[in-house]
Parts: structure tokens; C-alpha cells; sequence
């Protein structure tokens, strides 16, 4: 008599979720999900939102630089580019969010690739400086292109609808942005069950012996920077049309180092990793800021010290898991699956 789970079908074999059990677990993440914002206040589906973007954003730098193996530091001028890709596009142009969210993310994928060019003969330390090169172009030009970009000023821009649904309500862009991070996830899952995908991870793992088998370096190193670029640049569109405010202030090289920091918290080469640190950066000023308050209570000044100190906490936490857990959030909760799914029989 069989016992277990067995597949029957090469369709089945290949199934992201084959186990029934997994499926109920994803049924029941997307039903909690779901129900989200009907259970909380304003402010905390707020912060869900800033969180699904960050996730997307994290998803394309994962996919350059967890699994392609390419550092770079300029994913929040990537950002930055879809963002005034958006404000651009609807304000001068007259363009309709819905129209101009797809174009952002062209747009900042042909910014990226271009920028991506020199990744065939740059490696390690010389590819960072270049990618940060870009960050200080991109930063450069949005600033005093005046005229395109509004400058310091920025572009301020009209609440977007769907219908008769208005995305400046939290409610509604929550479950727009809770679709797109869906289709991100999935998205990205097959990616690297495709050839393009096995392609990144053996430029990664070894980029002559790729070479060797015949993986076009350059289109494909050009081609994550593409695909990093485009998550990036439609991240920085969703940030533009919640906030409806654009500013050179959000796209600085503090975001880049702050994306940097969620991919490498969360585990590199990791898809749900990117979700998990993700989340984690988000929520760790508004821990640090209930702390501060908290202990306040007890020791009037240090809420002021826990504060200033939010960035040396940000590199000591990156620090840390560089040191005792460089897979990331993503090995320690595997870790937690297996200790459980052993427990108490772990021999």
C-alpha cells in the first residue's frame, strides 16, 4: 500500500505547489492577506502599502544581484527613474496613470540595461562604483533638469482612480499593489525554473564556465540589469501614484544601501527572501520608534538616542547577519520548518 505523496505526471512534478498542504497554506497567506485591511486601521494599511512596494523593488534586485551575481548600488535611481517617468508622462504629457505605469518601468529597464553595458568587462568592487556612477547621474540630472523634472520642487500629482475606486484611498491601492506583488512573486518563482533564469544563476556561479556552454554573457548580464530595472522602475511608479508627491529626496543612495540592506537581511538569491526583508526594514524604524516611546516611560532622554542612532542599528543588523546568517531571514525560518517538521523525533 503506498504512503506519501507521489506525483503521476511530469506536470505535476514540476509544480511550484504540489503538496495539498502547501496549498492551503498559500490559501490561507492570501485569505489573511485579504482580510488585512478590513481588520486594521488607516495607518497600519498604509504601511502594508510602502511595504508591497518595497517588495517588488527587492524582488528586481534580488534577481540582479542575489541571482546573476552583479552588485549594484544604484536600484533607487532606477526607482527614481519610473517614479519621474510617471510624474512626467501624466502631468506634461497628459497620459493616464494606467498608461504611463507600464512605460515607467520600460523605461527605467532601457536606463538600467544601458547602464548595464559595462557589467561584461566590469566585475566585483569596478562593477558597484559603476552602478554607483549611475545612482550619481541619475541623481544629478533628475535635480537640475529642471524644466523635465521640477527639480528640488518635484511633481506633485492628480489622485489616481480605477473606475469608480480612487487609489488615494488606502483601502483600495492595498489590494491594487497586493495584486502586483502576487504576480511579482510568481512571476519571479518561474522565472528561475526557465533557461533565461538558469542562464543569470550560471553567470553567477561561475561566469567563464558559462560562457564555456555557450550563455551569451552580455545579453544576459544586459538583460538582468533590464529586468532588475523594470521591477525597479514600477516599483518607483506605484511609490509615485500613493504618495503623489516626487522628490529627489526619495531616491538618493540612502534608498540604494537601504535595498541593498532587504535583499541581503532577507537572503540572497532568495524569492521570498526579498519579501521577508522586505518587511523587515519596513517595520524596523516603526519597532525602533514604539521602543524609543516605551522606554521614554522609564529614561526621558534615551528615546532621542534610539533615534539617532537608527542608522549604525541598520548597519550593525547587516553586519550581524553577514556574520552568523548569510542566507538570511530565509535560512532561519527553513530552519524553523525543519526543526518543526523533525520535533520531537529531530534523531
Amino acid at each position: 500500500m503506498d504512503c506519501g505523496l507521489f506525483t503521476t505526471s511530469y506536470e505535476e512534478d514540476m509544480a511550484i505547489l504540489f503538496a495539498p498542504a502547501a496549498k492551503l497554506k498559500v490559501a490561507a497567506i492570501i485569505g489573511c492577506l485579504l482580510l488585512f485591511p478590513l481588520l486594521v486601521g488607516p495607518y497600519y494599511v498604509s504601511v502594508a502599502n510602502l511595504m508591497a512596494i518595497a517588495v517588488i523593488g527587492a524582488l528586481g534586485l534580488n534577481i540582479l544581484v542575489g541571482f546573476t551575481g552583479q552588485i549594484s548600488i544604484g536600484h533607487g535611481a532606477f526607482i527614481g527613474v519610473g517614479a519621474y517617468t510617471v510624474g512626467v508622462l501624466t502631468t506634461k504629457l497628459g497620459l493616464s496613470f494606467w498608461a504611463a505605469l507600464p512605460l515607467a518601468g520600460l523605461a527605467a529597464a532601457a536606463v538600467g540595461a544601458l547602464f548595464g553595458i559595462p557589467s561584461l568587462r566590469l566585475k566585483g568592487l569596478y562593477l558597484a562604483i559603476a552602478t554607483l556612477a549611475a545612482q550619481v547621474i541619475i541623481e544629478f540630472t533628475i535635480i537640475h533638469w529642471t524644466s523635465l523634472t521640477g527639480g528640488s520642487a518635484g511633481i506633485v500629482l492628480q489622485p489616481v482612480s480605477l473606475g469608480p475606486y480612487s487609489l488615494a484611498n488606502d483601502r483600495v491601492f492595498y489590494y491594487f499593489v497586493l495584486l502586483l506583488v502576487i504576480f511579482a512573486v510568481v512571476f519571479t518563482f518561474n522565472l528561475f525554473r526557465s533557461r533565461v533564469g538558469r542562464a543569470f544563476m550560471a553567470v553567477r556561479d561561475r561566469d567563464i564556465a558559462a560562457s564555456v556552454m555557450g550563455i551569451n554573457l552580455l545579453r544576459y548580464k544586459v538583460l538582468a540589469f533590464a529586468l532588475s530595472s523594470f521591477y525597479a522602475g514600477t516599483a518607483g511608479a506605484l511609490l509615485a501614484g500613493y504618495t503623489r508627491v516626487i522628490t529627489p529626496e526619495n531616491f538618493t543612495i540612502d534608498v540604494s544601501i537601504q535595498y541593498l540592506a532587504m535583499i541581503i537581511i532577507g537572503g540572497l538569491g532568495s524569492v521570498l527572501g526579498s519579501v521577508y526583508g522586505a518587511v523587515f526594514m519596513m517595520l524596523l524604524p516603526i519597532g525602533l520608534r514604539a521602543l524609543a516611546d516605551f522606554l521614554g516611560t522609564f529614561f526621558p532622554n534615551i528615546e532621542h538616542l534610539l533615534l539617532a542612532m537608527q542608522t549604525a542599528l541598520f548597519g550593525l543588523i547587516i553586519i550581524l547577519f553577514l556574520i552568523f546568517e548569510p542566507e538570511g531571514l530565509a535560512k532561519l525560518w527553513k530552519d524553523v520548518k525543519n526543526y518543526f517538521r523533525l520535533w520531537p523525533f529531530s534523531y
